[in-house]
């Protein structure tokens, strides 16, 4: 028989084929599942070995340990080889009509005897019901179920003394058919339990249902031309009805109770762990329990059907009955008789594998570390695997549990780190929008500069020699109005190159402490405002006093002002709001003008780009306030809607300055 430890797991996880559902979390009757670098590990010191999370597991990425190799190597010898066939043989091989077909396929495969293992059940019931019998023993589990044991003995270890001191019904035919073929005889046990991998050294290997069924189909053996053959002796009678629901009892062939107790079965992952509870709370007393892990044996990890429990009761209840109605009694009882005086006890050490109850301080912390602070917050949604929110706290602070495992904890998480990141996104994209600028203003800077100090010259010339014309020209002449247009042209020629020179020339700042709300006050009257438009100003800054340039800031101020009063032909608002953001302020400046076209609000920082006609603007303006604005490490965005549809028309600058 294989020695499972930690570096050779009976249960364990596939790695690489983990999808993290939880679904085995979920599933797993004590927790013994730990998520590890995104993988649901097995933590093979607290695993019952029960198989849930192998059923249960859609990926394949729970398993069990194969001892296929090891069995295949018995068979290679020369040595006399019994299986040892479990009662629920006839729920998994269901399609095989006659038990004896089953019996020559083993034979096939290379087996020398094969026997029923519930031969050792009829002799474990027997022993049971002297149990059930002894009116001095008030309450006993059964202990035939490997599993249940285990969950005994590592999590309730103060009930291992009420566990039945007798051997499971493997156990007990091992025992026998050592006795009757020799201790030298090679024993391989086959039935629907993992766990019975590791209950014993009985046999020298254990193989599921499902591993039989894959040597059947290795070695090509089928149902079709087989000599049908019966099971080897020892023969059995009413223990093959084991497997099932009240099997004990079917067994014993009693349905009420013994002595001064009754027998309460349970069986499945919630039922048989509520009934361990509530023996243990004394809600249960003098009651003995009857406990299988799985929905019965039939429904065990090493069956390959899966489902259709109904099916299998039925095929179980034909096989005993068609077995009773041709059973030798008088041989049986021969045969019980013969193994009466086997030794059938057995003993059993507490393994206290339950963790130190974490505090109500440490459950609450882990709690509100993912939002959970009021009750409302506790979901409960079991999507982590854990019952309850607090449940699922403990385990994390207990290192079973991760807090990523919790769903609603992880979307909201991941929202938030999607609005971080379409953040981020945005702020670098306005940073290379601005750097963009930076960089097409220097160029434009210093391309203006040149332009500026070539025209200037001819353009003195030009404006004079026209004003002089035009001093000495009689406003009736026929060439006065074109003197003038030229000497109007050549006046705003100048005032484009001083334009181009103040653009060229704002390079630095000279920062000086001023009252901002004495500041945009003063920006009001540097423009004629109309009737029709009404001024609304509000400033939330506690300490008012701001570090700036006066004269380049009251420039980009006012032509903002002045852009807004233009868009307004007829009328509007226009509203200057100062608000606070820590070590910096915004000015926001906003009218209910016709609104910028979206095709438009990248280009409006662009030198000589206006959509204003052509003696209203040169395109300098707001260049000239974007450099002024990152000269004083500033940012300047521009919020702006020219559709109906989408709202109130308007645009807004919104300029942000260091105090």
């Amino acid at each position: 028989m294989s020695n499972f430890s930690k570096y050779n797991p009976l249960v364990y996880t596939v790695k690489g084929l983990c999808r993290v559902c939880y679904t085995c979390v979920r599933e797993c009757p004590v927790k013994a599942i730990k998520i590890i670098n995104g993988q649901a590990e097995i933590i093979d010191e607290r695993c019952i070995a029960c198989g849930n999370c192998v059923i249960v597991c859609s990926q394949g990425a729970k398993t069990y340990y194969s001892s296929i190799e090891k069995v295949e190597n018995i068979l290679s010898n020369n040595r006399q080889k019994i299986l040892c066939v479990a009662p629920s043989f006839a729920a998994e091989f269901s399609v095989i009509d006659d038990y004896k077909i089953f019996v020559g396929m083993a034979k096939v495969l290379g087996f020398d005897l094969v026997t029923e293992v519930s031969f050792g059940a009829d002799l474990v019931a027997q022993a049971y019901k002297n149990v059930f019998e002894n009116e001095k023993i008030k309450s006993v589990i059964t202990s035939d179920c490997p599993a249940i044991v285990n969950y005994i003995k590592q999590y309730h270890p103060e009930l291992v003394e009420f566990l039945a001191p007798i051997v499971s019904p493997a156990i007990a035919i091992a025992k026998v058919l050592k006795e009757k073929y020799g201790e030298d005889s090679q024993l391989v046990f086959v039935g629907p339990c993992v766990a019975k991998k590791a209950e014993s050294n009985s046999f020298d290997e254990n193989l599921t249902f499902s591993e039989l069924r894959i040597m059947f189909e290795n070695h090509k053996i089928g149902s079709e031309n087989v000599e049908k053959l019966e099971f080897d002796k020892p023969i059995s009678g009413q223990g093959a009805f084991f497997p099932v629901n009240h099997g004990l009892l079917k067994s014993i062939d009693k349905t009420e109770g013994f002595g001064n107790g009754e027998v309460i079965t349970a069986e499945g992952k919630t039922k048989f762990r509520e009934a361990i509870q509530e023996f243990e709370n004394g809600v249960l007393k003098n009651q003995h329990l009857e406990l299988l892990c799985c929905d019965g044996c039939i429904e065990g990890p090493g069956m390959s059907v899966k489902g259709g429990k109904l099916v299998k009761r039925m095929k179980i209840s034909e096989y005993v009955k068609s077995k009773l109605n041709n059973l030798d009694e008088k041989e049986w009882e021969r045969e019980k008789k013969e193994y009466s005086d086997i030794d059938l006890s057995r003993t059993f050490t507490a393994n206290d594998q339950r963790l130190p109850e974490p505090s109500i301080e440490e459950i609450e912390t882990v709690l509100v570390s993912m939002g959970k602070i009021q009750d409302k917050d506790m979901l409960n949604c079991g999507a982590c695997g854990y019952e309850t929110c607090k449940a699922y706290a403990s385990a994390v602070v207990e290192g079973l549990a991760e807090t990523e495992m919790c769903l609603p904890y992880a979307i909201e998480k991941l929202h938030k780190s999607n609005e971080e990141l379409h953040l981020s996104n945005k702020q670098l994209s306005d940073t290379k929008s601005a750097l963009k600028q930076s960089e097409k203003l220097a160029s434009m800077g210093q391309l203006s500069a040149g332009i500026a100090h070539e025209l200037n010259n001819p353009l003195g010339i030009i404006t004079l020699y026209s004003s002089i014309l035009k001093d000495e020209l009689s406003a009736k002449s026929e060439i006065f109005g074109d003197i003038e247009i030229i000497n109007e042209q050549a006046a705003r020629c100048k005032t484009i190159v001083e334009g181009l020179l103040n653009f060229a020339r704002k390079n630095k700042v000279n920062l000086k402490e001023v009252n901002i709300v004495d500041f945009i006050k003063k920006s009001f009257k540097s423009f004629v405002k109309p009737d029709n438009i009404d001024l609304e100003f509000n400033c939330e800054l506690d300490n008012t006093i701001v570090s700036i340039d006066s004269e380049q800031m009251m420039q980009a101020i006012t032509n903002i002002e002045k852009n807004a009063v233009d868009a307004m032909p007829n009328g509007g608002k226009l509203s200057v709001n100062i608000k606070d953001k820590g070590d910096d302020f915004i000015i926001e400046i906003t009218d209910t003008g016709e609104g910028i076209a979206k095709e438009n609000l990248e280009k409006i920082f662009t030198p000589f780009f206006t959509t204003k006609s052509m003696n209203k603007g040169t395109g300098l303006g707001l260049p000239l306030v974007y450099g002024i604005i990152k000269m004083h490490k500033g940012k300047i965005n521009v919020k702006s809607n020219n559709d109906l549809k989408q709202g109130s028309l308007g645009t807004t600058f919104i300029i942000t300055l260091p105090k």
